[in-house]
């Protein structure tokens, strides 16, 4: 069955694609469709526990059933970033600025109560 797989941050520069389309034999999932890239890909391995998989534009497990035609996209995990006090945060609330894998800035809210090293 025909599937595009679409690959986000650095799975993307790993794999030197964005958008793949690949022939997989049924019954596939979204984890036999990633275990077919890191087969080709063999860097993209390292990063089998940490991956994030959306079918369709919608999130999904890796036990995510395939059909024909179907988009399955990897997202690696966001990091990064500093603490720092925030105008407006409100009591007891820092926020987490940072930037994804992928460069985009990203902003967390973290009450105090959650954080290990206030």
């Amino acid at each position: 069955m025909l599937v595009t797989i679409r690959l986000f941050a650095r799975l993307r520069e790993l794999a030197g694609a964005s958008e793949l389309r690949r022939d997989l034999p049924p019954p596939a999932t979204a984890r036999s469709a990633w275990e077919a890239i890191a087969r080709e890909f063999p860097p993209l391995a390292d990063h089998a526990a940490s991956i994030s998989c959306a079918v369709n534009q919608e999130y999904a497990k890796l036990s995510t059933p395939l059909a024909e035609g179907d988009e399955v996209a990897f997202l690696p995990p966001v990091s990064g970033g500093a603490a720092r006090e925030r105008p407006g945060g409100g009591a007891g609330i820092r926020s987490q600025e940072g930037r994804s894998s992928g460069g985009f800035p990203v902003l967390f809210r973290v009450p105090d109560s959650l954080k290990h090293n206030s």
